[in-house]
């Protein structure tokens, strides 16, 4: 079945000293004020529906809504009792898990901004300086790990006075906090403008530059993504991913999405990187996906186990009703062999689309909301944009 977009249209602007502005002449409906009232509808709405997931053992260890609802809310208390604030914000030096997703929704619904940081810069580095960096630009009241003792050298390049660390172990007894009025109050006073997160670009090309997201700039997203793709309210979104949350296409599109949409994601504890692809490759075969996000080098990694295997294959395209890139161009040739498994599997070439933005665009600006036939094409703007 065809899925349902939002009908392509685009206003062209040419103006007297040659610029040309480009636009979606169609209006950007009102979303929300803040992420967690999205939280807070599908756990009253869809209270038992997974929210996130990851594995645990031979399956996976699952959260619903209305549990990571309860837990944002007692993180919201805890944290606000340590004292952290709209200037005294939250740093994670972790990889995505469940315990990382309700952190961050449960310090951004009161206003405390999230820094979440690669974990390479406290794990491989060897001098610590763009941990440092970040730090020190953050300068936050507080830091989660979720296991601390790999990280002995790096905290220990640190100037740590007055900041509280705390993991997993923690996390688990920050939960049993009792809510206060203290939450619904400083919820009620997180807006558009609010501080969300401060996300840190790669720094390939000297220290990783900081950049503030509010929560308008997050919602405003989402609701983009609702209007260009209709079908999401439709049909919930099932996601399986891997992409990690201090950037911006996994911090803010894929997990945003399964929150904003009442989907569910599965975090994938897999890379494209040898002997982890193939914690990806067993994933699959355990949570089949309806729409899946890459980047090119994640499909050139997956590609050659589709290829051999036609269980994975099976696994991998049961569900799948979308295939979304960016991040990067895809290669003409590996648009053609992901239409080729797909046929394999499933009798026909499952649509693939991408979209173009950056950190500071939170990070969508133009997006591909029609039927296309090959690589290369980046949309266009979404509503409420300008470009």
């Amino acid at each position: 079945m065809p899925l349902n977009y939002l009908e392509p249209k685009v206003a062209v602007d040419e103006r007297h000293d040659g610029s040309i502005i480009l636009s979606s002449p169609h209006q950007l409906e009102e979303g929300e004020t803040q992420l967690s009232h999205y939280l807070r509808h599908w756990a009253q709405t869809k209270p038992e529906r997974t929210f996130l997931a990851e594995r645990d053992g031979e399956g996976w260890r699952k959260l619903s809504f209305s549990i990571a609802r309860c837990h944002a809310d007692s993180i919201s208390q805890a944290l606000l009792d340590m004292g952290l604030g709209p200037q005294r914000p939250l740093m994670i030096l972790s990889a995505n898990s469940v315990r990382q997703g309700v952190l961050t929704f449960g310090a951004m619904q009161v206003g405390i901004p999230v820094a979440p940081v690669s974990p390479a810069y406290s794990l491989i580095s060897q001098d610590y300086g763009k941990l440092r960096h970040i730090f020190n630009l953050v300068k936050p009241s507080a830091i989660y790990a979720e296991d601390t003792a790999p990280l002995e050298n790096a905290f220990a390049s640190l100037d740590l006075t007055g900041v509280d660390l705390f993991d997993a172990e923690g996390f688990d007894k920050l939960t049993g906090v009792q809510p206060t009025e203290a939450v619904e109050v400083a919820f009620a006073k997180v807006g558009p403008d609010s501080v969300a997160k401060y996300l840190f670009t790669s720094g390939s090309t000297g220290m990783p530059k900081g950049v503030i997201n509010t929560q308008g700039m997050l919602c405003a997203n989402m609701q983009q993504l609702r209007q260009i793709w209709p079908f999401l309210l439709e049909n919930r979104p099932i996601l399986l991913d891997w992409l990690p949350w201090n950037h911006t296409f996994g911090g803010n599109i894929v997990i945003n999405n399964a929150l904003t949409n009442g989907g569910t994601l599965y975090i994938d504890g897999g890379k494209p990187a040898p002997g982890l692809i193939n914690q990806t490759v067993e994933n699959i075969r355990l949570a089949s996906p309806n729409l899946y996000y890459n980047v090119p080098a994640g499909f050139a990694a997956l590609l050659p186990f589709l290829e051999e295997d036609a269980q994975l294959r099976e696994c991998f395209f049961r569900h799948l009703q979308l295939i979304f890139y960016a991040g990067a161009a895809l290669p003409q040739d590996l648009w053609e062999r992901l239409a080729t498994v797909s046929k394999q599997a499933v009798g026909r070439a499952v649509p693939m689309v991408s979209a173009w933005g950056s950190t500071e665009t939170a990070p969508m600006a133009t997006a591909v909301h029609w039927h296309i036939d090959r690589a290369g094409v980046i949309g266009l703007p979404v509503p409420g944009t300008d470009i």
